[in-house]
């Protein structure tokens, strides 16, 4: 079994759910997606890592920084930085608050993001793409230059188009399709 393939499986089996939802976009659903179960697991934060720096390097994006908006991104981002320690280019993690804090440094942005860095923003659950919009524009606004966006899943409702549409370009490494398809299985 791939890594991928692995990874497919843990998230149809721990992160997939099928019933009624509400997503954070709003729309409702009859499959939940709640990629932390994987994400904040041992051995997903394993595969991600690996994964999530494969595709970067695939894509040759050549960026110094991989983070997104609090909380999906945190573990993805952190996972990505990890595996990449010994390599070559080792990457920096950072978080995209929702909001600026209103005490201390007032920073949106945290952790060793600089001016002019070259980043990753990454995604655990694309649907709407509006979460991934929200942390480019911050990036844009702290003059971060945005190489491309790296989603764990892409749930297949527009969120990529709506994100390609605003110039970046996309990859995921899972999309939902496959996880329905390994949960019938």
């Amino acid at each position: 079994m791939t890594d991928r393939s692995t990874l497919i499986t843990l998230l149809a089996t721990r992160s997939t759910r099928r019933g009624r939802f509400t997503l954070a976009s709003g729309k409702t659903s009859e499959v939940y997606i709640d990629a932390r179960l994987t994400t904040m697991s041992p051995d997903g934060l394993r595969l991600i890592g690996s994964l999530g720096l494969a595709a970067i390097n695939t894509e040759d994006w050549r960026v110094d920084a991989v983070g997104g908006l609090t909380l999906g991104a945190d573990p993805i981002a952190y996972a990505i930085s990890y595996a990449s320690a010994s390599s070559a280019r080792p990457l920096r993690a950072f978080t995209v608050r929702k909001q600026a804090k209103t005490h201390g440094t007032g920073k949106l942005i945290e952790g060793p993001f600089l001016p002019r860095d070259r980043v990753v923003v990454v995604e655990d659950v694309i649907t709407t793409g509006r979460s991934t919009l929200q942390a480019i524009d911050a990036i844009r606004h702290a003059d971060g230059v945005v190489a491309g966006v790296l989603a764990l899943v892409d749930r297949e409702e527009g969120g990529r188009e709506a994100i390609e549409a605003a110039g970046v370009h996309v990859v995921s490494l899972v999309r939902a399709s496959e996880l329905l398809e390994a949960v019938e299985a």
